[in-house]
This record gives structure tokens, C-alpha cells and sequence, in this order.
């Protein structure tokens, strides 16, 4: 049994798992070549560097383990159609995510930028309008695993949690969940709107114009799923014309955001890139899905954590 590991993780990781599965042959390379992926059973990539050629060429390839939550980057079709099993770490992202989140929104809420800039410019100036968390409403679509964390979190801070997805069944550490259909009806309850949504068939350009119509001029609005949820020319016309008061934006319909962009001049957006979920301890979480999950493959199941439907793209 060979595992192909596209990206090499640390010593104190590798050594361990290398140890730990005397019976399997570990491959670590940075990158992806198509004489090792001939011959592995089981590949562990970040999901972003295979083609539909390479999967013709990976002739025994049975499993692939994505050390990541995203799909829309894999070879769906040719992946499906050679039946190969996907399984990715669809949660390790919730503490790192959630971090940033709750950052981003205190931030603005307590001044951080404007404090920031004065102490750049040597000022002393108390007259900054402050607002607080506490008494607010957060509108989170997608409240799966990282949605409920920062809902969580949210609450704890006293922010009222109104649930967006798809059943509209209720969802953990949220005060009201509604079906995705029904979304464009809640928005104007909200101060703050943030997506995890993944990017599918359904939440492709889901929010148009008429949806930042919607939203209260007050609003903050994050993205934190995906940057195709929203069309770039939509959310500067929003930014623009005052729609809503912040946007900050951890994704993009293009990335790396071009540096002609309009998005990087206005006051009112906060550019970061794609890098909510980062965290010295990413791979290590990886790590610890995807060993419990090979020991699993060992022994002949099949039904491992996390399966994905590639089709669909979760």
C-alpha cells in the first residue's frame, strides 16, 4: 500500500505517522509528478494540483484525502467517473476561521483601523465612533461546522444568530435558522451577514444586487466561503454607493485579487488574503482525521469521516 503525500509535512508530524503505519510505503514530495502517482493507492493533496490527465494516470489510485474543505479546484468528472473515494477535513477550519471572524468584526466595531492610523500620524483624537457587539444580529449562511463555532462564539458575546441554510433545519448555536430560499427575507434583520458557503451550483453569484439591497446600510457583510457567492463588480457598486457600511473579504471571484481592482482604494472594504483558516497547526489537524481514517482503509471500510460526493462538491 503506497500513500502519496503531494506536500511534505513537518519532521515532528511525518515521523510519527511514518511509525505509526509500519506496513505502508510513505511518499513525501513537494508538488506532484506523475511517476509517483502511478503508483500510489492513496493520495494526500490540498486538492489544487490535479488535472484530468493526472487522474488517467493515476492507475491505481483508490483514495484521495483533501487537506482541505474546497473541490472546486479537483477534476470532478474524471475523479467520478473512475469511481476513486474523497474524503477531505471539512471542520479542522472552525478555530482558525472563527478567530479571524471574531477579529475582523471587533475590529470594526471598536475602532481597531481608525486607532491604527492615528497612532501612525502621532494623533490624539478620542472622538472615534465606537460601537458594540453585544445587543447585535449576525446572519451566518452556512452554519455547518465553522458557521456554529462562530455562532457560538457570537452568542456568547450577546448577538442574536439567524441561521441560513439549505433544509432550513435547525442548527446548533443558532437563535432561528431559515432555508437558503427564504434568505433575501432576513437580510434587513441583520447588522452583520457572513458566508462560509462553500462554492456549488446553487451559491454561485447567489447574491446580487438585489440581495445588498436588501441589507441595512449599517450592515457589515464577511466572505469567508467562497468569492464566487458574489460578483466583484456587485460588491464594489455596494461599497460604492453605501449600500452597506464594510465589507471584509477573506475570498475572491479572482485570486489573487488583481492590483487594478477598485476593492483595494475603498475605506470602506477590508482586503485579506485567503487566509482565515491558516494556523501552525493545519497539517497537524489534518493529521488528525486522516490517521484514523487510514487505519480504517486498512482494515477494508469504507465509510470513512468526512466522504465527499465530488459532484457536488461536499
Amino acid at each position: 500500500m503506497r500513500v502519496y503525500f503531494t506536500f511534505e509535512p513537518r519532521p515532528d508530524l511525518r515521523e510519527p505517522l511514518v511509525a505509526e503505519f509500519p506496513e505502508v510505503d510513505f511518499v513525501f514530495e513537494k508538488g506532484i509528478s506523475e511517476e509517483q502517482l502511478r503508483a500510489a493507492d492513496i493520495l494526500v493533496t490540498y486538492g489544487e494540483d490535479l488535472t484530468d490527465q493526472l487522474i488517467e494516470v493515476a492507475e491505481r489510485l483508490q483514495w484521495i484525502f483533501v487537506a482541505s474543505a474546497g473541490m472546486e479546484k479537483m477534476p470532478a468528472e474524471a475523479i467520478a467517473a473512475r469511481n476513486i473515494y474523497v474524503s477531505n477535513v471539512r471542520g479542522i477550519h472552525k478555530k482558525p476561521m472563527t478567530e479571524s471572524v471574531l477579529a475582523h468584526i471587533l475590529a470594526l466595531k471598536r475602532g481597531l483601523p481608525a486607532i491604527y492610523e492615528q497612532q501612525s500620524r502621532t494623533e490624539w483624537n478620542k472622538r472615534l465612533q465606537l460601537t458594540e457587539l453585544n445587543g447585535s444580529k449576525a446572519l451566518i449562511l452556512g452554519p455547518g461546522a465553522i458557521g456554529q463555532e462562530i455562532g457560538r462564539l457570537l452568542q456568547a458575546f450577546g448577538v442574536h444568530t439567524i441561521g441560513i441554510n439549505n433544509s432550513g433545519t435547525a442548527s446548533s448555536h443558532m437563535n432561528e435558522t431559515y432555508p437558503i430560499t427564504e434568505l433575501i427575507h432576513h437580510l434587513p434583520k441583520a447588522d452583520i451577514i457572513i458566508s462560509i458557503l462553500p462554492s456549488t451550483d446553487k451559491t454561485r453569484y447567489l447574491l446580487d444586487e438585489s440581495y445588498f439591497e436588501a441589507m441595512k446600510d449599517s450592515a457589515i457583510f464577511l466572505n469567508f466561503g467562497r468569492g464566487d457567492l458574489v460578483a466583484e463588480s456587485v460588491l464594489i457598486d455596494a461599497l460604492q454607493k453605501n449600500k452597506i457600511a464594510h465589507a471584509v473579504l477573506d475570498v475572491f471571484e479572482e485570486e489573487p485579487l488583481s492590483e487594478k481592482s477598485p476593492l483595494w482604494q475603498l475605506s470602506n472594504a477590508t482586503i485579506s488574503p485567503h487566509i482565515s483558516s491558516h494556523s501552525s497547526r493545519y497539517v497537524e489537524r489534518s493529521l488528525a482525521i486522516f490517521k484514523p481514517s487510514l487505519q480504517a482503509w486498512l482494515k477494508g471500510e469504507r465509510e470513512l469521516e468526512n466522504e465527499v460526493d465530488i459532484l457536488r462538491g461536499y
